[in-house]
């Protein structure tokens, strides 16, 4: 069964990396691109915020965010499959599949626990 709203934020938040990853590539740093992001959308960024975290995002504001991110009307209700890993993503795996295995026990608790300690601060 196709739940409009998580597909909508499934694929909003696929356009949000898309744009994260390209400013990232470009030299862009890290700090402001979620409101770099809304400012692209004509959005505050606190709305951006409700949208990535619960809010629900309506006709209106679906067909907002394909305009201003070149997206055909429609796009940000179609399921889509995983495109896989981005080169970010499998960058990153592998340089954790390599701490991991590159220490003991003590110090893959210790990735554990700083993984996790770094999550709650994001």
């Amino acid at each position: 069964m196709n739940n409009i709203t998580v597909t909508r934020r499934r694929n909003a938040l696929a356009l949000f990396q898309s744009f994260a990853e390209e400013a990232l590539a470009s030299g862009i740093p890290p700090k402001g691109l979620e409101q770099s992001f809304a400012q692209k959308l004509e959005i505050s960024p606190s709305m951006w915020s409700q949208i990535k975290s619960s809010r629900p995002i309506g006709d209106k504001m679906a067909r907002q965010i394909e305009q201003h991110c070149g997206k055909p009307s429609g796009w940000l209700d179609e399921e889509r499959e995983s495109a896989g890993l981005t080169p970010a993503e499998q960058q990153f795996l592998a340089l954790a599949l390599q701490a991991w295995r590159s220490t003991n026990s003590a110090g893959r608790k210790t990735l554990r626990e700083w993984l996790k300690t770094s999550m709650t601060k994001v």
